[in-house]
C-alpha cells in the first residue's frame, strides 16, 4: 500500500473511532483537498476503514456500507457483525448497521447507499423499509444500481397497510408516570422514536460502560419479519463503531425497556449475549 493512502486510511480510522462511525461532509472535503483525492478515492478508502470495523467470527467476511443523508451532510459507516454459537438469524448486516447508525445519530434520510459487496437478498428487504427506498440509489464496487432494479416486484410496508416508514414514523409523545430508577430519559426518548409498526412493541436498549460512556439502541421492524433489528443488536452495532465489543469493553449494565403486554426481545437479547457470556449483565424492564 502506497504511503499516502495508509495514511489517509490511518486518519479515517482514528477519526472513525472518535466519531463513532460519522463523518461530516465538510470533514470529507478537507480530506479530499489534504490528499488530493477524487469523490470516487475517497469513498472507496472510506468503505475499506468501514469493513474494518467488522466482527465476523463466523463468515471471516469483512463487509462494509456508507449510509449517506444529503439532507444533513452526513456519512455513517456500519460493519457486519456476528455472534459466535449463535443463529445466523441474529447476525447484524453491514447495510442495518449503516442504517442504524444514521438512524440513531439524526439523520434525515437515506438518500444513497455504499457497499463493498452486493446486498443480499436480507439487505434488499430491510433497505425496502426506508422512506427512501423507491429512489434509492446503491453504489457497488461493480457500478451504480439502485434498489428498485435489484429487488423488483417487491414487498414492503404498504403490502400490510403501514403508511409509517423507517425514517419518517409518526412521533411518539406519550408520557408514562413513575418511570423506573433503571431508566434514563435518553433511553426513554430511544424507546419512543423506536419504529414499530407491526408488534407495536417499542423497546430500546442502553449499554454502560464503567467510563460513563452510554451506546444506545432501537428496534427497527420490517414487513418481512425475519430482516428485523432488535434493540440490542443496534446497541452493540454501536459498540462496535466505537472499536469495541462486549468482550473488551468493561460494561456495567446493560438495560433493555419494552412495552408491556408487547415485549417480544429478552429472549433473543440473552441469546445474543449468550455469545459473550454476558446474560447476567441484562436489565429487563417493561413499562406501561
Amino acid at each position: 500500500m502506497a504511503k499516502q493512502e495508509l495514511s489517509l486510511k490511518n486518519a479515517l480510522k482514528q477519526d472513525a473511532i472518535a466519531k463513532r462511525g460519522i463523518f461530516s461532509y465538510d470533514l470529507l472535503t478537507t480530506y479530499k483537498a489534504r490528499f488530493q483525492l477524487l469523490e470516487s478515492e475517497l469513498e472507496a478508502v472510506l468503505l475499506e476503514v468501514a469493513a474494518e470495523f467488522a466482527t465476523p467470527p463466523i463468515s471471516h467476511f469483512y463487509v462494509g456500507a456508507i449510509a449517506w443523508d444529503d439532507k444533513s451532510g452526513q456519512a455513517f459507516l456500519g460493519a457486519n457483525l456476528e455472534f459466535s454459537h449463535q443463529a445466523l438469524s441474529l447476525v447484524v448486516h453491514a447495510e442495518q448497521a449503516a442504517i442504524n447508525n444514521a438512524w440513531l445519530n439524526g439523520a434525515a434520510e437515506i438518500s444513497r447507499m455504499t457497499i463493498n459487496a452486493a446486498p443480499c437478498g436480507f439487505c434488499r428487504q430491510f433497505m425496502n423499509e426506508l422512506s427512501t427506498a423507491k429512489e434509492l440509489d446503491i453504489l457497488l464496487p461493480s457500478g451504480k444500481t439502485t434498489l428498485n432494479a435489484l429487488l423488483p416486484t417487491s414487498f414492503g410496508p404498504d403490502d400490510l397497510d403501514n403508511q409509517e416508514k423507517l425514517f419518517a414514523q409518526h412521533p411518539h409523545s406519550e408520557a408514562v408516570l413513575g418511570l423506573p430508577a433503571t431508566i434514563s430519559d435518553k433511553l426513554y426518548q430511544h424507546y419512543l422514536a423506536s419504529y414499530c409498526p407491526y408488534t407495536k412493541n417499542r423497546s430500546a436498549v442502553e449499554i454502560t460502560l464503567a467510563t460513563g460512556e452510554r451506546f444506545f439502541g432501537r428496534y427497527a421492524e420490517n414487513a418481512a419479519y425475519n430482516p428485523s433489528l432488535s434493540p440490542l443488536q443496534s446497541a452493540l452495532s454501536q459498540l462496535a463503531m466505537s472499536g469495541r465489543t462486549l468482550l473488551d469493553a468493561d460494561v456495567e449494565s446493560i438495560t433493555l425497556v419494552e412495552k408491556r403486554g408487547k415485549a417480544n426481545q429478552h429472549a433473543v437479547s440473552l441469546a445474543v449475549l449468550s455469545a459473550y457470556d454476558a446474560q447476567n449483565l441484562l436489565r429487563h424492564v417493561e413499562i406501561e
